[in-house]
């Protein structure tokens, strides 16, 4: 027969006291956080990064277009992409249909 539902209630506290005075919670170094972090410390440069140096100008206005735009002002932008692929999709839909009638 199960016990009731308050001893087992009961059974799950725990009357352990949690010392918060050390300031180090994870006194042991992680595994690879210290490669991680130090990945972060590279020296700027004045070269653009790698991604960059392929960009035309064209993308780059882009870039700073999307960047100036208000998170509603990007939800807008996305969701006209959003729509503009389906558009396509539906287009290329009826140009394989109708390739396919075609051939038979």
């Amino acid at each position: 027969m199960a016990s009731p539902s308050g001893d087992f209630e009961t059974s799950l506290l725990s009357f352990e006291k949690l010392d918060r005075a050390s300031p180090d919670l994870w006194p042991e170094q992680l595994p690879g956080v210290a490669e991680f972090a130090a990945s972060f410390k590279s020296p700027i440069t004045n070269s653009p990064p790698k991604w960059m140096a392929e960009l035309e100008n064209d993308d780059i206005e882009m870039l700073n277009e999307l960047g100036s735009l208000t998170t509603a002002n990007l939800r807008e932008k996305v969701k006209g992409l959003q729509n503009l692929a389906y558009q396509l999709g539906l287009e290329e839909s009826r140009e394989m249909t109708r390739a396919f009638q075609s051939l038979e």
